[in-house]
């Protein structure tokens, strides 16, 4: 099938055009995605930060230890006292900002 100009619909040049187009739009999609997860990670900064001086305080150990002494109610969500998971959590993001800067 020809088109106005005579270019048939087949031809490599627009099968090339179609295929360089559906990249585009990939990567215009990625792009966003992209720059929303580096906004989420900005604002992580800080509360990771947080997280990070309470473990580093003492706190954190004291707290674990009133868990562990039943000075807690048990309905409590208490996540953040779990042995490796505020370890975890602080370790993930640091890993995250080490592949964004090998990127």
């Amino acid at each position: 099938m020809e088109n106005a100009v005579g270019l048939n619909a087949q031809t490599p040049l627009v099968a090339r055009v179609r295929a360089m187009e559906q990249a585009y739009d990939r990567a215009c999609e990625l792009n966003a995605a992209l720059t929303q997860a580096l906004d989420s990670l900005e604002q992580n900064a800080a509360v990771m930060q947080e997280l990070a001086d309470y473990m580093d305080s003492g706190q954190w150990k004291k707290d674990f230890e009133a868990d562990e002494s039943g000075c807690l109610p048990e309905d409590l969500k208490r996540g953040v006292l779990s042995e490796d998971g505020l370890y975890n959590v602080l370790s993930e993001y640091e890993a995250l900002k080490e592949r964004m800067r090998e990127l």
